[in-house]
């Protein structure tokens, strides 16, 4: 198996604050680099405790100030949360300062729910010009800008490539007549994944970025020096989503996620983590190559839930050897 293998930091707050998630952020970076991953991206989420990555842009840079050659970027952009043309200032600031290594997924979620959406001043009804305003970010990173005499600086001519976010048929249908890169977040909804890749390369449009379509397929991995390891943080993990999406955030004792896990909310929950790779180096390489396959993926991008630090930079190392990153990369 020779696709490009790519990583989601999910920029998990642990104990440490978010102090210590972007110093984790910056350590898996500095090693993903090394081990051959093709790029890393981040989320933008609002008044989540346990996400660090609100301030996308900020982070991207960061990093970026830490790292040689990986590529970085969103994945994604929450774009009605956002006018086109601040978006396209940030990230032709970002390529302007790390020429050649800056991606801009984009979203039409808000990332947030209804209070929140009101604390960021959105529309709710931005949703709706999302493909207008993809447009008018794209003519800005173009140098043919949409509104005559507004260009962005940076910005302008910096041809940031930019990357369709989705979960359902909107988003590829959008990628595909737009002829841009679409990426489905089947670590997370999986329910559309074959149905919206088959769309998208049925109705894929060539454009000037891209002359064939690309499909970048999101699937959740634990890999860990044993099958029962692996399934362990697995376990700990599902409980920690449990507690989250059913709970209401409240501590749970392992016999009550247990119980909730059982339950019929809790296996729709569990329904949302279908894609999962959980095991040996072997095992993670074996399931990789199937899903690959079935979602018809041009590259593969993961995301762990594991929030032991030590235990989640061995998954990714393992997860590198597995699938000989560096060597298909020299």
């Amino acid at each position: 198996m020779t696709l490009p293998l790519s990583i989601l930091d999910l920029a998990h707050v642990g104990d440490g604050g978010p102090a210590e998630s972007f110093r984790a952020s910056v350590e898996l970076a500095q090693h993903a680099e090394k081990w051959g991953y093709k790029r890393i991206w981040f989320a933008e989420h609002h008044n989540m405790p346990s996400i660090a990555s609100s301030a996308t842009s900020v982070l991207i840079a960061h990093v970026a100030a830490h790292t040689e050659t990986i590529r970085l970027g969103a994945g994604g952009i929450m774009l009605p949360n956002h006018s086109p043309l601040q978006i396209a200032e940030q990230f032709g600031t970002l390529e302007t300062l790390h020429p050649g290594r800056i991606d801009l997924g984009l979203g039409r979620a808000p990332g947030s729910d209804q209070n929140t959406l009101r604390a960021l001043r959105r529309d709710p009804m931005a949703a709706d010009t999302f493909p207008q305003d993809v447009q008018e970010l794209q003519a800005y990173f173009a140098g043919s800008t949409r509104i005559a005499g507004v260009n962005a600086y940076p910005g302008k001519d910096t041809n940031v490539p930019l990357y369709i976010l989705g979960s359902s048929l909107f988003g590829a249908r959008l990628a595909a007549a737009l002829g841009l890169p679409y990426s489905f977040a089947s670590h997370f909804a999986p329910q559309a994944l074959e149905d919206a890749v088959r769309i998208y390369r049925r109705d894929f449009q060539p454009s000037a970025q891209l002359a064939e379509p690309y499909v970048i397929a999101g699937v959740n991995v634990i890999a860990a020096d044993t099958d029962e390891e692996a399934q362990a943080l697995f376990l700990t993990a599902k409980r920690r989503r449990i507690a989250a999406l059913i709970a209401g955030g409240r501590t749970l004792t392992d016999d009550e996620a247990d119980l909730l896990l059982d339950s019929a909310a809790g296996q729709q929950v569990l329904n949302m983590v279908r894609y999962s790779a959980i095991g040996t180096p072997d095992t993670v390489r074996s399931y990789l190559a199937d899903f690959a396959e079935t979602a018809q993926a041009d590259e593969l991008i993961v995301a762990s839930q594991v929030t032991d630090r030590t235990a989640w930079l061995r998954s990714f190392e393992l997860l590198a050897g597995a699938m000989d990153l560096a060597g298909a990369a020299a």
